[in-house]
Protein backbone atom coordinates (compact mmCIF):
# COMPACT_ATOMS: atom_id res chain seq x y z
CA UNK A 1 0.00 0.00 0.00
CA UNK A 2 2.48 2.77 1.15
CA UNK A 3 5.53 1.10 -0.87
CA UNK A 4 6.53 4.30 -2.41
CA UNK A 5 7.27 5.78 0.99
CA UNK A 6 9.38 2.70 1.28
CA UNK A 7 11.49 3.80 -1.90
CA UNK A 8 12.52 7.41 0.23
CA UNK A 9 12.53 5.83 3.70
CA UNK A 10 12.20 2.72 4.31
CA UNK A 11 13.94 2.68 7.68
CA UNK A 12 12.34 4.86 9.99
CA UNK A 13 12.43 5.82 13.85
CA UNK A 14 9.23 7.30 14.12
CA UNK A 15 5.93 7.06 12.59
CA UNK A 16 2.33 7.73 12.61
CA UNK A 17 -0.48 7.02 10.13
CA UNK A 18 -4.27 7.83 9.61
CA UNK A 19 -6.83 7.29 7.10
CA UNK A 20 -10.49 8.49 6.00
CA UNK A 21 -12.61 6.64 3.67
CA UNK A 22 -14.15 9.05 0.79
CA UNK A 23 -16.91 8.59 -1.72
CA UNK A 24 -15.15 10.56 -4.81
CA UNK A 25 -13.26 9.06 -7.93
CA UNK A 26 -9.27 9.13 -6.92
CA UNK A 27 -8.19 11.89 -9.14
CA UNK A 28 -10.53 14.45 -7.04
CA UNK A 29 -9.24 13.53 -3.84
CA UNK A 30 -5.78 13.19 -5.06
CA UNK A 31 -5.69 17.15 -6.25
CA UNK A 32 -7.53 17.64 -3.00
CA UNK A 33 -4.33 16.61 -1.38
CA UNK A 34 -2.11 18.39 -3.40
CA UNK A 35 -4.23 21.62 -2.75
CA UNK A 36 -4.41 21.49 1.13
CA UNK A 37 -2.78 23.99 2.98
CA UNK A 38 -2.76 24.85 7.10
CA UNK A 39 -3.78 28.19 6.33
CA UNK A 40 -7.07 26.66 5.16
CA UNK A 41 -7.51 25.37 8.78
CA UNK A 42 -8.29 27.64 11.78
CA UNK A 43 -6.96 24.88 14.38
CA UNK A 44 -4.16 23.97 12.28
CA UNK A 45 -3.25 27.95 11.55
CA UNK A 46 -3.30 28.22 15.69
CA UNK A 47 -1.25 24.95 16.45
CA UNK A 48 1.37 25.87 14.20
CA UNK A 49 1.45 29.65 15.11
CA UNK A 50 2.21 28.20 19.02
CA UNK A 51 4.61 26.18 17.62
CA UNK A 52 6.66 28.98 15.72
CA UNK A 53 5.98 31.43 18.94
CA UNK A 54 9.10 30.61 20.31
CA UNK A 55 11.07 31.20 17.32
CA UNK A 56 9.19 34.69 17.10
CA UNK A 57 10.23 35.53 20.64
CA UNK A 58 13.73 35.04 20.09
CA UNK A 59 14.28 36.68 16.69
CA UNK A 60 14.35 33.76 14.60
CA UNK A 61 10.82 33.60 12.54
CA UNK A 62 10.82 32.22 9.36
CA UNK A 63 9.18 34.59 6.80
CA UNK A 64 6.12 32.75 6.64
CA UNK A 65 4.56 29.94 8.92
CA UNK A 66 5.72 26.22 8.08
CA UNK A 67 3.13 24.91 5.76
CA UNK A 68 3.14 22.11 2.58
CA UNK A 69 4.96 23.94 0.33
CA UNK A 70 7.65 24.00 2.11
CA UNK A 71 7.97 19.88 1.49
CA UNK A 72 9.29 18.84 -2.02
CA UNK A 73 6.84 17.04 -3.59
CA UNK A 74 9.16 13.54 -3.77
CA UNK A 75 6.87 11.75 -6.57
CA UNK A 76 3.44 11.23 -7.65
CA UNK A 77 2.13 8.62 -8.71
CA UNK A 78 -0.40 9.50 -11.23
CA UNK A 79 -4.01 9.28 -8.76
CA UNK A 80 -2.26 6.38 -6.26
CA UNK A 81 0.31 7.89 -4.52
CA UNK A 82 2.13 11.21 -3.21
CA UNK A 83 5.11 11.87 -1.46
CA UNK A 84 6.41 14.88 0.07
CA UNK A 85 9.84 15.53 1.65
CA UNK A 86 11.64 17.58 4.43
CA UNK A 87 15.24 17.69 6.11
CA UNK A 88 15.69 19.38 9.19
CA UNK A 89 16.81 19.50 12.63
CA UNK A 90 12.80 19.92 13.56
CA UNK A 91 13.42 19.96 17.38
CA UNK A 92 15.02 23.25 16.40
CA UNK A 93 13.19 27.20 16.71
CA UNK A 94 13.35 27.70 12.80
CA UNK A 95 12.83 23.63 12.44
CA UNK A 96 16.46 23.91 10.91
CA UNK A 97 15.08 23.20 7.55
CA UNK A 98 17.80 21.86 4.59
CA UNK A 99 17.18 22.80 1.38
CA UNK A 100 15.91 19.97 -1.18
CA UNK A 101 16.38 21.22 -4.31
CA UNK A 102 14.97 17.66 -6.10
CA UNK A 103 13.90 14.37 -5.06
CA UNK A 104 17.67 12.74 -5.80
CA UNK A 105 19.21 15.99 -2.98
CA UNK A 106 16.51 13.99 -0.60
CA UNK A 107 17.74 10.23 -1.15
CA UNK A 108 21.66 11.69 -0.85
CA UNK A 109 23.31 9.82 2.35
CA UNK A 110 23.89 12.55 4.95
CA UNK A 111 26.02 12.56 7.97
CA UNK A 112 24.48 15.42 10.31
CA UNK A 113 22.26 15.96 13.09
CA UNK A 114 19.52 15.67 11.14
CA UNK A 115 15.79 13.96 10.14
CA UNK A 116 14.51 13.07 6.77
CA UNK A 117 10.32 13.26 6.79
CA UNK A 118 8.43 11.65 4.41
CA UNK A 119 4.60 12.22 4.68
CA UNK A 120 2.84 9.88 1.98
CA UNK A 121 -0.59 9.89 0.88
CA UNK A 122 -2.63 6.82 -1.21
CA UNK A 123 -5.36 5.62 -2.18
CA UNK A 124 -6.85 2.63 -2.26
CA UNK A 125 -10.48 0.85 -2.20
CA UNK A 126 -12.27 0.97 0.76
CA UNK A 127 -15.63 -0.47 1.38
CA UNK A 128 -18.88 0.25 -0.19
CA UNK A 129 -17.57 1.82 -3.53
CA UNK A 130 -15.61 4.07 -1.57
CA UNK A 131 -11.98 5.32 -1.63
CA UNK A 132 -9.36 4.18 1.32
CA UNK A 133 -6.85 7.91 1.56
CA UNK A 134 -3.93 6.81 4.21
CA UNK A 135 -1.64 9.25 5.05
CA UNK A 136 1.72 8.23 6.65
CA UNK A 137 4.26 10.64 8.09
CA UNK A 138 7.87 8.58 8.63
CA UNK A 139 10.93 10.34 10.32
CA UNK A 140 14.41 8.37 10.21
CA UNK A 141 17.01 10.00 12.50
CA UNK A 142 20.27 10.30 10.44
CA UNK A 143 22.62 9.97 13.76
CA UNK A 144 22.17 8.98 16.96
CA UNK A 145 22.36 12.20 18.43
CA UNK A 146 19.60 13.35 15.81
CA UNK A 147 17.12 10.84 17.35
CA UNK A 148 17.96 11.81 20.66
CA UNK A 149 17.17 14.99 20.40
CA UNK A 150 14.03 14.62 18.04
CA UNK A 151 12.32 11.64 20.22
CA UNK A 152 11.08 14.33 23.12
CA UNK A 153 9.74 17.07 20.74
CA UNK A 154 8.38 13.66 18.67
CA UNK A 155 6.04 12.51 21.53
CA UNK A 156 5.15 16.31 22.43
CA UNK A 157 4.20 17.21 19.17
CA UNK A 158 2.76 14.00 17.98
CA UNK A 159 -1.22 14.31 19.52
CA UNK A 160 -1.26 17.89 18.03
CA UNK A 161 0.63 16.23 14.56
CA UNK A 162 -2.02 13.56 15.00
CA UNK A 163 -5.10 15.78 15.31
CA UNK A 164 -3.62 17.99 12.27
CA UNK A 165 -3.98 14.90 9.57
CA UNK A 166 -7.53 13.86 10.95
CA UNK A 167 -8.12 17.43 10.75
CA UNK A 168 -6.50 17.64 6.52
CA UNK A 169 -8.46 14.14 6.15
CA UNK A 170 -12.05 15.43 6.97
CA UNK A 171 -11.13 18.65 5.18
CA UNK A 172 -9.79 16.72 1.81
CA UNK A 173 -12.58 14.02 2.63
CA UNK A 174 -15.61 17.19 2.73
CA UNK A 175 -13.71 18.91 -0.36
CA UNK A 176 -13.97 15.33 -2.59
CA UNK A 177 -17.09 14.63 -2.17
CA UNK A 178 -18.83 18.16 -2.46
CA UNK A 179 -19.88 18.51 -6.31
CA UNK A 180 -17.78 20.72 -7.93
CA UNK A 181 -18.64 24.54 -8.20
CA UNK A 182 -20.07 25.63 -11.33
CA UNK A 183 -19.46 29.56 -12.42
CA UNK A 184 -22.21 30.45 -14.53
CA UNK A 185 -21.34 32.25 -17.62
CA UNK A 186 -22.80 35.80 -17.82
CA UNK A 187 -25.56 35.72 -20.71
CA UNK A 188 -24.25 37.54 -23.52
CA UNK A 189 -25.87 40.77 -24.45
Amino acid sequence: MMNLLDEFIPRFDFSERHSVDISAPASRIMNAVAAWRNQDDPLVRAAICLREMPARLLGHARQRHLDLTDFTVLERRGDAALVYGLIGAFWRTDYGLCDIPTTGAFLIPRQDDVCKLALGFSIQRGPHGTQRLVTETRVFCVTDRARRRFAPYWYLIRPVSGLIRRRMLTAIREQSESPPSHHPRPALP
